[in-house]
């Protein structure tokens, strides 16, 4: 049956589409993208749903995503139910024994399935795991300093149970991917001693980006990118542009931790880090296989 004009002129543009996106899929084929979720890409059920479609889809063309999830809002909702009341100290909140088993319970429980289950409606196989499982994410407790600003001495903050990546062990996520899987990681470390500790997500993905040697790290923050003094967007830094930019102020605010979470990541191996607008719909399949990706990437040189 014959095309109208309408319907021919989708389906060139479509083809079009396809064939500009080939070069970039053969720069990624068999390649390791981790991707961190969270912030409004994963309260938005519209933006949850591309997402799920565009992990799916990288699996299914021969790239080999691992995603690190957030869920901050679905903990203080918990939380809230509980009647139990949080505290932050520089974004990170400061968790007890008790808190941990909730955090543990949410990250690991209902979230991470949800987000597993994003990408298996989407045609391609996910199994949700945490950090603690075959003892992936090794940690140590976190460890904060603040200045008091009169007498200009350091005090050490307790944070609690807040963990930091010591090593990361890849043997499971490598199998997993290698059998055709999606590894869906929930940030939950173990600390030597058996110890469950609550990581920051972005923490989590850096280490674990690095560790992977992964060509991409895509973090999907809630910010077009980093931003210049004008409040342009910078589409790409050097390490060394990243670091003038802390130091000078240009970078500031909740964006120096993670400029600095990707820093760590390609110093410790990743090839590249973007800082990705997820508000902006199919936001990975942009960066990736467009020379208009929603972001900011930071390269090791």
């Amino acid at each position: 049956m014959p095309m109208n004009e309408d319907a021919l002129k989708t389906a060139r543009e479509q083809a079009a589409v396809l064939a500009s996106a080939l070069p970039y899929l053969r720069r990624y084929a068999g390649d390791t993208i981790v991707v961190k979720y969270g912030g409004h890409a994963m309260g938005d059920p519209a933006l949850s749903e591309a997402f799920g479609h565009d992990i799916a889809l990288l699996k299914l063309i021969g790239v080999n995503p691992v995603v690190v999830h957030g869920g901050g809002p679905q903990i203080n909702a918990m939380l809230e139910r509980l009647e139990i009341k949080s505290s932050f100290v520089e974004g990170l909140r400061i968790t007890d024994a008790a808190m941990v088993d909730i955090i543990e319970m949410v990250l690991s429980g209902s979230v991470n399935k949800q987000v597993a289950e994003l990408i298996n409606r989407a045609g391609a196989l996910a199994i949700g795991i945490s950090g603690k499982d075959g003892g992936m994410i090794q940690a140590r407790k976190l460890t904060r300093t603040v200045r008091d600003p009169d007498s200009r001495i350091e005090r050490v903050l307790d944070l609690g149970l807040v963990g930091e990546p010591e090593r990361i062990d890849t043997r499971v996520l490598y199998a997993l991917s290698g059998s055709g899987v999606i590894p869906v990681i929930a940030p939950i470390g173990v600390g030597a001693d058996g110890q469950t500790y609550n990581i920051n997500a972005d923490t989590a993905a850096g280490a674990v980006a690095g560790a992977l040697n992964a060509t991409r790290l895509l973090m999907l923050t809630d910010v077009p990118g980093v931003l210049d003094e004008n409040k342009q967007l910078i589409p790409e830094l050097s390490a060394e542009d990243a670091q003038r930019g802390i130091a000078s102020g240009m970078i500031s605010g909740g964006m120096i931790p993670k400029v600095e979470t990707c820093l760590e990541a390609v110093r410790a191996g990743a090839r590249a880090a973007v800082i990705l607008d997820g508000r902006v719909p199919h936001a990975v399949l942009l960066e990736l296989f467009t020379d208009a990706g929603p972001g900011t990437l930071i390269r090791a040189a």
